[in-house]
């Protein structure tokens, strides 16, 4: 059997991480750098890319109703 660790970058920080079942964090090198992540998504920094919904804030979307 062959024993290879992966590594992969932590995209916080930057550090090198072991990608193991026992990387509580992965692909985040640690809790700090995957809530600094979390973070930046709750404050709309990052996006992801597309059209914007065509919904009114606080009415159900009609379509997904029927």
């Amino acid at each position: 059997m062959h024993d290879e660790t992966v590594t992969v970058t932590c995209p916080t920080c930057g550090k090198d991480v072991a990608w193991r079942a026992d990387s509580a964090h992965r692909p985040f090198c640690s809790e700090r750098c995957q809530l600094v992540d979390l973070g930046e998504w709750a404050a709309e920094r990052y996006r992801v890319p597309g059209e914007p919904a065509e919904t009114t804030p606080g009415k159900p979307d009609t379509e997904t109703l029927q």
